[in-house]
C-alpha cells in the first residue's frame, strides 16, 4: 500500500475563520487523491489559543511526525517564531498563509492586507461624513497581518482632519474578547460615530456589543473578513459591510503548493488570492454560498 503524502495546516488559533481555511484544504487534498491516485491528507492542528509559545510548541510537534510540508499562520513575525526556522532546516517544506512573506524564501498565500485595511477604512470614513469618533480594535498585535490592517487604517483616518482616532481595544482573536472590548469602548465613547476592526473575531463581538447597547445603525461598523455570523450581522445591518479575505481559497492554494513544493518544484513568492467586499447589496449571495457549503458537508459529499 502506498505511503499517504500527508501536510499540515497550523493556524493561529482554533476559530471558525480558520474551519473555513481547513475546508478548502480537505477539499484541495481530496481533489489531488482523486487525481493522483494517491493518498493525500491535510492534518489540521489549530492551537487552543492566540499564543506564539504554543503555536512553536505546535509547530515542533508537526514537525517531529515528518509531514510532506507545513503551512502556517504565524502569531509573530516569522523571525521570532524559533519553529519554523527549525523545521525548515529540517528541509521540509514551510507557507505562509494569511500572512504576508517577510522575504523571498518564503511562498506568502493571502492578499494585500494594507489594502484590505484601506478598504475598510476608506469605507467607514466615507459612511461617516469624514468626521467624528472612530474606535479601531487591534487583533492579535504581534501577527503580520493584523499589524498591516491596523497601520494602513491608521493612516487612512489620521488623513481626515474631521476624523478622531480612539483606543478601540485588543481582542487577540478571541470573539468573547473582542465583545468585552467594544462594550467597554462603546461606554466611554456614547457618541462613537465609528468601528474598525483587523479580524475575523472584532467585527463578531462589536456587532454583538452593539446590539446590546442599541446602537445598531448608530454607530457604523466596516469589518473584516466573511464567515457566516459577520454576514448575518451584515444582513441585520448592525455591520454595515466587510473588507473580507477568501479563507477557503487559501486553505486550498496552501495544500496545492505544499504538494508541489514536495516535488521538488519551485513554487511563487505570493499567490494573491483577493478581497470580498460584502455589502447589503451582495450579502444573499454570500449567505447562499454559505448555505450550499454546509449542505456540502453534511452529506458528506
Amino acid at each position: 500500500m502506498t505511503t499517504p503524502l500527508r501536510f499540515v495546516i497550523v493556524p493561529k488559533v482554533a476559530h471558525p475563520w480558520f474551519d473555513e481555511v481547513n475546508k478548502g484544504a480537505q477539499a484541495q487534498a481530496e481533489i489531488l487523491s482523486r487525481e493522483l491516485g494517491v493518498e493525500i491528507v491535510a492534518d489540521y492542528m489549530p492551537p487552543s489559543i492566540c499564543d506564539a509559545a504554543q503555536q512553536n510548541a505546535i509547530l515542533e510537534k508537526a514537525a517531529g511526525s515528518r509531514p510532506g510540508g507545513i503551512a502556517v499562520d504565524p502569531v509573530d513575525a516569522v523571525g521570532h517564531m524559533i519553529a519554523i526556522n527549525g523545521i525548515r532546516e529540517q528541509a521540509i517544506p514551510v507557507v505562509l498563509f494569511d500572512s504576508p512573506s517577510p522575504d523571498a524564501s518564503f511562498t506568502s498565500i493571502g492578499n494585500n492586507f494594507a489594502e484590505q485595511g484601506i478598504i475598510a477604512s476608506e469605507r467607514l470614513a466615507k459612511l461617516i461624513g469624514y468626521a467624528g469618533k472612530v474606535a479601531v480594535m487591534q487583533g492579535y498585535p504581534t501577527a503580520p497581518n493584523h499589524k498591516e490592517r491596523y497601520e494602513a487604517q491608521m493612516a487612512v483616518l489620521g488623513k481626515y482632519p474631521g476624523i478622531i482616532i480612539v483606543d478601540g481595544g485588543i481582542d487577540k482573536d478571541d470573539i468573547e474578547t473582542a465583545r468585552k472590548q467594544a462594550s467597554a469602548v462603546l461606554q466611554l465613547h456614547p457618541d462613537l460615530s465609528g468601528y474598525l476592526c483587523c479580524d475575523a473575531s472584532g467585527p463578531i463581538g462589536i456587532a454583538a456589543a452593539i446590539k446590546k447597547a442599541g446602537k445598531t445603525g448608530k454607530v457604523k461598523v466596516v469589518g473584516m473578513d466573511g464567515i457566516k455570523p459577520i454576514l448575518d450581522a451584515i444582513k441585520e445591518g448592525v455591520i454595515e459591510s466587510s473588507s473580507a479575505t477568501i479563507p477557503k481559497m487559501q486553505g486550498s492554494m496552501s495544500v496545492l503548493m505544499l504538494w508541489q513544493a514536495s516535488l521538488g518544484v519551485q513554487i511563487p513568492h505570493i499567490i494573491d488570492t483577493g478581497i470580498d467586499v460584502i455589502t447589503q447589496d451582495n450579502v444573499d449571495i454570500f449567505l447562499a454560498n454559505e448555505s450550499k457549503d454546509s449542505a456540502f458537508q453534511t452529506d458528506g459529499k
